[in-house]
């Protein structure tokens, strides 16, 4: 016996289609309610998994457009910091030039600068210098009376550069007027000092080599010059300006030589003491630059030839007469030698003849017998190294400042960094546009540091070291705005990709939407319309029953 209910054709007709109604109503107020019209695989498979592919590579993108934005922040942080370099190499260019502007109006100090940081040697006597305890060097100058003096100064175990500079300063001020002072800069290079742009002299003697000085950071200024009696010995003399100039040389009668007088006659000094005697035909006179072979010119002594004949052949020598010229001042009847070039740091003078050969004129200073060139015997040669120094106090502050520029630029450097990444010391950024890492741009940085640049610690001790500042810093400042100019451009291709990427993500976001959003509107309208018919639905189903209801009512 069943107990299934059975109902009309009509009223199944009815009922399944209220049923299907219910369904799509309840499809229809999920899109609404998700505002998807493909919220499962189940919907559309093909439309589901292609924006789900689509909102993926977005998502992708998305985070890859964060690291662009930090990629920008890097290349920001660098770029100021190049727009600040900018400003601290141009101010060291000014400090140059003002430096070359100093040098130019001014005779400057006679000064030996040294070049090598002794700041953190405790003891002079070590190995690495080589100097003995107890060795000794004498310093030569001129007093106010124009009468030579010297002072001998002892290197003693222990001794640094400090307590060196300090034994020159006091033997020059407890025993003199205070001519020759010494000091260690804040570089910690020695800096010997003469008052009032006098010249002075420096003697290793029996002690103190050529590599000693040099190892003291003097190297510069020294040579081991010939002492005309067949020995040598490391010495210089420090001259003030670009020029040195001989005394006034006089003949016997006491008037004042003339260009044309024979060099192979006898002269006197005021004093009326042989300066100029014993010179014969074949004996030689040299003058080499930055002691260079390739810069000597060697005059020949012949028969008749006179004082212009020795300056000629400096002027019309190829190979020295780029860098220093020669002349004759016939009023005061002394003959000059200048440095016409910056690469000019010294000139050597060297006379070879017979014995007894004197040649003594003084240069270095006009009015003092310190620095003699008097040969004892045949064949032993003398010469003389003259150091220029075109320097001064003012030209060292300078220095200072341009070395504090150094240190500032080298703290920009170090505080240029945004998130460990630092452009300006070297390291790279590299920034990646699509979600494979196919795509991308790599920025090299560089070492902006003053090494980096080649802006050296410098002491503007003469023409040559700023004119070598001078180029460092164009140098350095051709690099630094190149640097900018290729920041720029890196920044510039960023910022279009990240705006690209956003466009991409966009686009993508809105394909995805095409898919699977649904269009309010129109789900709107749907549901009023099933509505409708499930409102009709519901009445046709009653109308149905109706027809059975009139049986019952037979009985």
């Amino acid at each position: 016996m069943s107990s299934d209910v059975v109902l009309s054709g009509a009223l199944r007709s009815n009922l399944l289609s209220l049923q299907n109604t219910q369904r799509n109503i309840d499809v229809t107020q999920l899109r609404l309610a998700t505002g998807l019209k493909v919220n499962s695989a189940l919907d559309n498979p093909q439309n589901f998994f292609a924006s789900q592919s689509l909102n993926n590579r977005a998502s992708d993108l998305n985070r890859l457009l964060d690291g662009i934005g930090q990629s920008i922040r890097a290349i920001e942080a660098a770029d100021k910091g190049i727009s600040a370099l900018t400003k601290l190499v141009e101010q060291a260019d000014s400090v140059v030039q003002s430096a070359r502007d100093l040098l130019a109006a001014s005779e400057g100090q006679a000064r030996a600068v040294g070049n090598v940081d002794l700041s953190n040697v405790t003891d002079l006597t070590v190995a690495a210098i080589g100097i003995a305890d107890g060795d000794q060097f004498t310093i030569n100058t001129v007093g106010d009376d124009g009468l030579a003096i010297t002072e001998t100064i002892t290197v003693n175990t222990g001794d640094t550069a400090e307590s060196l500079a300090a034994k020159i300063q006091n033997a020059f001020a407890d025993n003199q007027d205070e001519e020759i002072s010494a000091e260690v800069t804040k570089e910690g290079y020695l800096n010997i000092n003469s008052k009032d742009g006098r010249s002075f002299r420096i003697e290793g003697g029996a002690d103190v080599t050529l590599a000693e000085f040099q190892a003291l950071g003097l190297g510069n200024f020294f040579s081991d010059e010939e002492d005309g009696a067949g020995g040598t010995q490391a010495a210089a003399t420090i001259v003030a300006g670009d020029t040195i100039t001989s005394r006034s040389i006089y003949e016997a009668d006491g008037d004042l030589i003339e260009a044309g007088d024979l060099i192979t006659g006898t002269y006197q000094d005021v004093d009326g003491t042989n300066i100029v005697d014993g010179l014969q035909a074949g004996d030689t006179i040299a003058f080499a630059v930055n002691d260079a072979a390739a810069s000597t010119v060697t005059y020949t002594i012949a028969a008749g030839d006179t004082f212009q004949d020795v300056i000629d052949s400096i002027n019309s020598s190829t190979a020295v007469n780029d860098l220093i010229e020669a002349s004759f001042d016939a009023k005061n009847g002394q003959i000059s030698i200048k440095s016409i070039s910056g690469d000019t740091d010294n000139v050597e003078i060297r006379v070879d003849g017979a014995a007894a050969t004197t040649f003594n004129v003084g240069f270095g200073y006009d009015s003092a017998n310190f620095d003699p060139l008097a040969q004892t015997g045949a064949g032993n040669a003398q010469d003389r190294l003259y150091a220029f120094s075109t320097s001064s106090s003012a030209v060292e502050s300078l220095a200072s400042d341009y070395n504090e520029i150094r240190n500032q630029i080298d703290r920009l450097v170090i505080d240029a960094s945004y998130r460990g990444t630092n452009l300006l010391k070297s390291d790279n950024l590299t920034t990646f546009f699509n979600e494979d890492r196919t795509s991308s741009l790599t920025v090299n940085g560089g070492d902006f540091s003053s090494g980096g640049l080649g802006l050296t610690a410098t002491t503007f001790a003469n023409s040559t070291i700023v004119e070598e500042a001078s180029a460092a810093v164009r140098d350095a400042l051709t690099s630094v705005r190149s640097f900018g100019s290729s920041l720029a451009n890196s920044l510039s291709i960023i910022q279009t990709r990240r705006d690209f990427t956003e466009q991409t993500i966009n686009t993508l976001e809105a394909g995805a939407d095409d898919l699977t959003v649904a269009d309010q509107n129109e789900e709107g309208a749907n549901l009023l319309a099933l509505q409708t018919r499930q409102q009709l639905g519901v009445t046709s189903l009653s109308l149905a029953s109706q027809s059975q209801q009139s049986v019952l009512r037979l009985f």
